[in-house]
């Protein structure tokens, strides 16, 4: 593994020998810099911040070192861990957050994390693609998306796939399915260490279509602020054992989900055509650049849209400056009947919004158009959407 290079930023000599010594000791090489040569442009891979001190100017230097090294890990240290302060340094772009002095596992742990994001960036990449749905607000639609696309992807594909809930107390992913799982995702987080691919087996429930599940949490407080670091060390386990990876992240922003769409192919972000709706998404689409994620990877999705629309489609595109990637209809009856009976759209039958899961996810799979999907899985679309293509 190539040697990493380290950036500590703090006015205290204590802090920097000390965090230089840490660096220095772990498995993994990390040469320590000083803060002109950030300046000269080295770029660092990880950053060590000092927030014992001022909060404020401390969120506006990670800001500031987010904005110069977006591919950067940025480690946010302070006295105690406080959950607003925890949010305040996940919101201005920290990747890790631990109290002084850190315990020294828990530490390199994070470096390991840092090791691989780096190596991932450089083209050493699972094999899993991973899919993260998240919304512009609370009822956006992200798990009736990201359920039916699961559906789709294990149906056109035959190949391993999860749908991971990661919404603490409120997850429906299960619920959606018809499924009663005995464990979630936190039995995961919890037991990283030994979670090879038959324990795996027996926190994940299992859908007739092939969708696998790890289940949301049900405690409202868990996964929180300081479970960012499990939960990506989580994604990068589960890329082993699946081919496909699926997360209904919800529509907070928080450690998990950052966590979440760093690991991601693909951030899919979900909206609904009004106004706070529009105005969150322009933040959020913000907020992921800043996380460094090129505008290639976000695709925005307009759900549940109907004319007359509130906000054409063509004013949301200029509000955002993002394209919309793909719209899917408002059908109220058709979506709640599927899920009152916990049966996905794609096994209800030949309903217009359906085939435009059938359709966007073939698209997911096969940009191109000339895919090779499982041919029994394969049914017509609607003579409409073959005529007329929304994408």
């Amino acid at each position: 593994m190539a040697q990493l290079v380290g950036l500590i930023v703090s006015e205290d000599d204590a802090f920097k020998k000390h965090f230089g010594r840490l660096l220095r000791a772990g498995a993994i090489p990390v040469s320590v810099i000083e803060e002109r040569s950030g300046r000269d442009g080295v770029l660092p891979d990880m950053v060590i911040v000092d927030t014992r001190g001022d909060a404020s100017s401390s969120m506006s230097s990670i800001e500031r070192l987010r904005a110069s090294a977006p591919g950067a890990g940025i480690f946010a240290v302070a006295l105690v861990a406080e959950p607003e302060l925890i949010l305040q340094s996940m919101r201005a772009g920290a990747n890790e957050f631990f109290t002084w002095p850190p315990v020294e596992e828990t530490f390199h742990g994070a470096i390991r994390r840092t090791a691989a994001r780096r190596e991932t960036a450089h083209g050493a990449k699972p094999s899993a693609t991973t899919l993260v749905f998240f919304g512009a607000k609370g009822g956006a639609g992200t798990t009736t998306v990201a359920v039916n696309c699961g559906v789709e992807v294990a149906r056109l594909t035959k190949r391993s796939t999860v749908v991971v809930d990661l919404k603490p107390g409120l997850g429906e992913v299960a619920l959606f399915l018809g499924l009663r799982p005995r464990y979630s995702l936190l039995d995961a987080i919890d037991n990283l260490h030994r979670l090879d691919r038959e324990f795996l087996k027996e926190l994940v429930v299992k859908h007739k279509s092939g969708l696998e599940i790890l289940a949301g949490s049900d405690q409202f407080d868990r996964p929180g602020a300081a479970d960012g670091g499990a939960i990506e060390e989580l994604f990068r386990l589960l890329a082993r054992q699946y081919e496909y990876i699926l997360v209904d992240a919800g529509s907070q922003i928080n450690s998990c989900t950052v966590a979440a769409l760093y690991t991601a192919d693909t951030i899919f972000l979900v909206a609904n055509p009004d106004v706070p709706s529009v105005r969150n998404a322009q933040r959020l689409l913000e907020r992921v650049r800043q996380l460094g994620a090129c505008g290639e990877r976000v695709r925005v999705l307009l759900n549940r849209a109907a004319e007359p629309y509130p906000i054409p489609p063509k004013q949301i595109e200029g509000a955002l400056g993002h394209p919309i990637h793909h719209t899917f209809p408002s059908d109220y009856k058709t979506v709640s009947t599927a899920l009152n009976s916990g049966v996905p759209l794609a096994l209800t039958g030949n309903s217009d919004i359906a085939a435009q899961f059938d359709h966007f996810t073939r698209q997911i799979l096969d940009p191109a158009g000339d895919a090779r999907l499982s041919e029994p899985a394969r049914r017509k679309l609607p003579r409409l959407a073959r005529l007329a293509s929304i994408w």
